[in-house]
């Protein structure tokens, strides 16, 4: 007889998450609000464009993937990065108790703030929790959070790194959205002692909730009091991002998601559900993860893609380039998205010195070409190429990119914009430019000063209509 964890195991696992990357809803599955406030709520969503995204807990101070290295199950790709001095249980004994070491002594929430300001970040997005379990913040759930005095950061002023975090950001105008997994690897009503499936733990409970449903309920209860704690006592929040998507119904995971997100809605009304994967009336905003959608989508979406190689800190990392990182943001954006930037703190606190510099340089670029960026919507058509799109009111623009720096500029380069166009200006310094149109496109005559010039990120234009 097939085990029911094998079953759910064989299906869901590979239709949410691949080596620890949820894969994306169909844009067909979304369900429009019908709540004024939450209508207007996404049309704010979709205005921001880029969001600041951190992954950070005691998993940093190993280097390694966060959470995922504690199922067996995903031990293939997850402990690659581990020396094997000791056995998969040791190890694992070892990460819990990273708490115990976990100091973060650096963190000054009002640097990392006023970095997101200065990058032209437009909202925090934050892991209060991942699927370990520890909890950023003071809950009155579990002793397993960064206040418990078996964490050294306990005495800190900013103890509470969530409810600080939040404030700084918040305080520089950087509206919040709360991380939060509905999986919790720590908790005895989750994976229960005792109840282990087999010789190896998955990602999902120990047992089946349909034969224990007092546990499960137990865990309902759980999960519902630490989203109250964050939606009630931690101020105003954007956006609920639930991860751990094989936590559903459909997998007999059923945390009757619905209840605790109305009900903190009582409070929040134009609070945003992202049940990542799930579909339906709490999916408000679909959420690829290290991918952008090959073609556009009209329905509220986020790609959440990280500046290094992973989302959790690495002690030797590879930083995508500025450019690289800003082609990314025009590519989401014209194709109607959100891109959700992930920085990894170091263990310490403090935001790696690439990072930094990463930020300030794009914000650089955004302070000059953000009106392009911020506050438009998709338009056809969208990304050909080395061209993208978006528009604001009766004004489209266009970004011409360059590969890299030694890309040759040409004076007179083609956009594929076939719509009737009366006037074309540069965005920075709001030159006029000479073109001629035909029934294909636009061709657009360079200044004589772009000559010989090290190739931008890009060029970008504003179209008059």
């Amino acid at each position: 007889m097939t085990n029911i964890h094998d079953e759910i195991k064989e299906t869901e696992q590979k239709e949410e998450v691949e080596n620890g990357v949820h894969h994306f809803s169909n844009e067909k599955g979304w369900v429009k609000p019908e709540d004024p406030a939450l209508l207007e709520q996404v049309e704010w969503f979709k205005d921001q464009k880029l969001g600041f995204m951190m992954h950070w807990g005691p998993y940093s101070q190993l280097g390694l993937v966060e959470s995922w290295a504690l199922s067996d199950d995903d031990a293939d790709w997850s402990r690659e990065d581990i020396d094997w001095e000791s056995d998969p249980e040791v190890f694992k004994r070892q990460y819990v108790d990273l708490n115990k070491s976990f100091n973060p002594v650096r963190f000054q929430p009002e640097e990392w703030a006023e970095l997101a300001q200065e990058g032209g970040f437009k909202y925090f997005l934050f892991t209060t929790k991942h699927h370990d379990g520890f909890c950023m913040w003071d809950t009155k759930t579990t002793n397993y959070k960064i206040t418990d005095p078996s964490c050294p950061f306990h005495t800190h002023q900013y103890a509470d790194i969530v409810k600080h975090a939040f404030n700084a950001f918040r305080d520089k105008g950087l509206p919040i959205a709360a991380y939060f997994s509905k999986a919790d690897w720590h908790t005895p009503t989750y994976w229960a002692p005792n109840m282990e499936r087999g010789t190896e733990m998955w990602r999902g409970p120990s047992y089946d909730p349909e034969k224990h449903p007092e546990l499960w309920e137990k865990f309902v209860q759980f999960t519902h009091e630490q989203m109250q704690e964050l939606l009630t006592n931690y101020g105003r929040i954007e956006v609920l991002w639930l991860d751990a998507g094989w936590v559903s119904a459909k997998s007999k995971q059923d945390i009757r998601l619905g209840e605790a997100v109305e009900r903190a809605r009582e409070k929040q009304p134009w609070l945003l559900s992202a049940d990542r994967l799930i579909g339906g009336p709490y999916e408000n905003i679909i959420t690829p993860e290290q991918a952008v959608p090959e073609k556009p989508m009209d329905v509220p979406w986020e790609s959440c893609i990280t500046m290094g190689s992973a989302f959790s800190f690495r002690y030797e990392d590879d930083y995508k380039t500025t450019r690289e990182l800003i082609h990314l943001l025009i590519e989401v954006i014209s194709k109607g998205g959100n891109l959700a930037l992930n920085v990894a703190a170091q263990p310490d606190g403090r935001l790696p010195r690439t990072a930094i510099k990463r930020m300030k340089e794009m914000g650089a670029w955004l302070k000059v070409h953000g009106e392009a960026v911020y506050g438009t919507r998709m338009c056809a058509p969208y990304f050909q190429g080395n061209s993208a799109f978006t528009k604001k009111d009766n004004t489209v623009y266009c970004f011409y990119m360059y590969e890299n720096e030694d890309t040759p500029i040409e004076q007179e380069i083609f956009i594929p914009y076939p719509e009737k166009v009366s006037s074309v200006e540069m965005v920075d310094g709001d030159r006029k430019v000479d073109f001629s149109q035909t029934e294909k496109g636009l061709s657009i005559i360079l200044p004589d000063s772009e000559k010989g010039q090290t190739a931008p990120i890009a060029h970008v234009f504003r179209f008059t209509e």
